[in-house]
């Protein structure tokens, strides 16, 4: 976190309003798309085959998950601020508070609102959680560390997501057209976000 960048995210309060706003918005956005059981974010589908074979919840595997992978960034020399430690606690908790709370859709046009939603949901809270400048998420610092490595950010991410998603799969998570849609949305509604709310570096 640089001094020099400080003035341009807002003062403490606000930014810590936009960290926890997003993670509280990005958990209602999990909840939705597994609610909607049209297939799960590549991440979430792991998320959910852990669960499945363990009965745990989803949201405690959130938060594992999120621990372990703080171990992956040692080799790749990356550095967490608090933004990446309320990602790790607060993430899988607002998602089962949002699994817990939302009815079951009835019906498959709820099931496609749910899952709409959802996509629109985490777009907003990741320039939310990330505009906040306080470190990236877990997994987000995975990818920028594979990007350090020499990567490009296409090839990073499409590694991280597939082997995530299989993995995933084979262990029971929901894979479907939500998985696909999600896939190919969310990086351009992400970035008409960007545009209202400006992420660290853009004038």
């Amino acid at each position: 976190m640089s001094e020099i960048s400080l003035p341009s995210l807002g003062s403490l309060p606000s930014r810590l309003l936009r960290l926890y706003g997003g993670l509280a918005l990005y958990g209602l956005g999990i909840g939705l798309q597994v609610e909607s059981a049209l297939g799960n974010d590549p991440w979430d589908v792991f998320h959910e085959g852990l669960a499945v074979r363990t009965g745990l919840s989803i949201g405690t595997w959130i938060i594992l998950v999120g621990a372990l992978v703080m171990v992956l960034w040692i080799p790749l020399r990356q550095k967490p601020g608090i933004g990446t430690i309320s990602n790790i606690i607060f993430l899988g908790l607002f998602a089962d508070a949002a699994m817990y709370l939302l009815p079951a859709p009835g019906h498959w046009a709820v099931a496609w609102t749910y899952l709409l939603a959802a996509i629109v949901a985490v777009a907003l809270a990741t320039v939310l959680y990330i505009g906040a400048g306080m470190g990236p998420g877990p997994r987000d610092g995975i990818m920028t560390g594979l990007i350090r490595l020499g990567l490009s950010v296409r090839l990073a991410r499409f590694l991280i997501e597939i082997t995530v998603v299989a993995v995933g799969w084979l262990l029971g998570g929901t894979v479907g057209v939500g998985t696909l849609l999600f896939a190919v949305a969310i990086g351009p509604i992400t970035q008409l976000f960007a545009k209202r709310f400006p992420l660290p570096g853009q004038h």
